[in-house]
């Protein structure tokens, strides 16, 4: 696996404990050269400021929004761009997300999927998968 794409809401827009352990976890992934997405349904806008701020941050690569893309999760579409995004195939990248449906259709369209419930599980899937170590 050589890429992460993850949702904004439900996953990374969590408590402040629970954002700071995202960003330890990102900056990890980036620093192993592991690409780096938000996928995510919003509509874009000014409203956005605070998923655009992952990237002015330098936390991810690329943040990929649906209502500017056109094209919302679970289509395949909205995969393909984010994986495009961070320029690998989507069966190079893992998705997650609080959304089954959108968990279960990243899978059917070739990537990894986590379903996101509590940062404790989803962290020992990821780091599984990306082979990276350490606290977060």
């Amino acid at each position: 696996m050589r890429g992460l794409i993850v949702d904004y809401v439900g996953v990374l827009d969590g408590s402040e404990e629970s954002q700071r352990r995202w960003q330890q976890l990102l900056g990890a992934l980036k620093a192993a050269g592991i690409g780096i997405a938000i996928l995510s349904n919003d509509p874009g806008g000014p409203g956005a400021a605070p998923i655009r701020a992952f990237k002015d941050r330098g936390l991810v690569d690329a943040v990929v929004l649906s209502g500017e893309i056109g094209v919302e999760k679970p289509e395949a579409g909205a995969f393909e761009f984010a994986a495009e995004a961070i320029e690998l195939p989507m069966k190079d990248c893992v998705m997650v997300d609080d959304s089954i449906l959108n968990v279960r259709a990243a899978v059917d369209n070739g990537l990894v999927g986590v379903y996101y419930q509590q940062f404790d599980r989803a962290v020992v899937e990821i780091t599984g998968l990306f082979g990276i170590q350490g606290e977060f």
